[in-house]
């Protein structure tokens, strides 16, 4: 069966980017390929450097980026390590980045990828699928502290602790081992008011143990922080979020590089500017068009930046 990965902000996203025919520019996250492909059709002698971790991902977009062109190429790594991973290929600056953060619609739609409620499958959600740690080795070995940490901090449940005591129970009688089994286990510890709300109440349990598994806040500040460090002048970083937590890193970081700061008792020069300027002091989000035909456009976030 094939997947069909849906791009949201496709084309704000790379108008953001003011490609540059000759420019080197990064998709950090590549997945099905819909920014890359966009990128590299409107580059002349200029490349395109593409990350991912995933194998499914590379599969499925090299076959659209080959119909486009050979000016690209793929790097198999967590965005984290993209300064490394460029300057070993020799690339010490780019004309442009972007970031479309979260799991990719087939992610989310492959049942043996684990990340899905809606599906019966093993607990997994490695977005690398040869890391160690899974979403079935926290729910069964992690202490209750730790998950009630998690659920709390990132998935911002306000039954964390509710959540984490019905999966401390129900692992000492055997272990959970699929989504359905752990969704029995959530539902068990909500109350009835808050199961008859509109909404899975798996979600933000589910959100949690995927960003606990994949690290995702700490890479994502680790990785945009390098990222503006490489932009050359002129050069833009396109960010796309799908949840509060990611956009507040996002925000913070903008909002610290295109600040000037003002050290208590040195005058303020009146030349001073910061290094980078806000594109995008709020920020944009999808048409009404595009939340019609893409629902899961619905909490999308896009913030851009600017290398002066």
């Amino acid at each position: 069966m094939e997947y069909v990965h849906k791009t949201v902000l496709l084309d704000e996203a790379v108008e953001h980017l003011n490609i540059k025919p000759d420019g080197i520019y990064v998709d950090a996250t590549t997945g099905g390929g819909g920014h890359s492909s966009l990128i590299l059709s409107k580059l002349t002698t200029g490349h395109l450097y593409c990350f991912d971790q995933d194998d499914y991902a590379f599969m499925r977009s090299k076959e659209r980026l080959d119909k486009i062109g050979s000016n690209y190429t793929f790097v198999k790594s967590n965005f984290v390590d993209l300064k490394k991973a460029l300057n070993e290929l020799g690339v010490t600056k780019i004309d442009g980045i972007i970031y479309d953060l979260g799991v990719s619609s087939f992610q989310f739609d492959i049942p043996e990828r684990g990340f899905s409620y809606n599906y019966d499958a093993p607990l997994d959600m490695r977005m690398n699928q040869a890391a160690e740690l899974t979403a079935e080795k926290i729910v069964n070995e992690w202490s209750y502290e730790d998950i009630v940490r998690i659920l709390y901090r990132y998935g911002e449940d306000p039954f964390s602790k509710q959540i984490a005591r019905a999966i401390e129970r129900e692992r000492a009688i055997k272990p959970i081992h699929t989504t359905f089994e752990l969704v029995d286990v959530i539902k068990k510890a909500l109350p009835q008011k808050v199961l008859r709300q509109k909404g899975h109440p798996a979600k933000q349990t589910f959100q949690a143990l995927r960003i606990a598994v994949n690290d995702e806040l700490r890479v994502f500040e680790v990785s945009i922080n390098d990222a503006l460090e490489m932009l050359n002048n002129d050069g833009y970083a396109v960010v796309i979020t799908f949840h509060s937590l990611e956009d507040r890193i996002c925000k913070t970081v903008f909002k610290e590089a295109s600040t000037v700061e003002n050290i208590e008792g040195l005058p303020i020069m009146i030349n001073d500017e910061a290094p980078f300027e806000l594109v995008t002091r709020k920020p944009i989000l999808p048409s009404e068009e595009e939340l019609k035909n893409n629902n899961r456009a619905h909490s999308a976030k896009m913030r851009v930046i600017r290398k002066r």
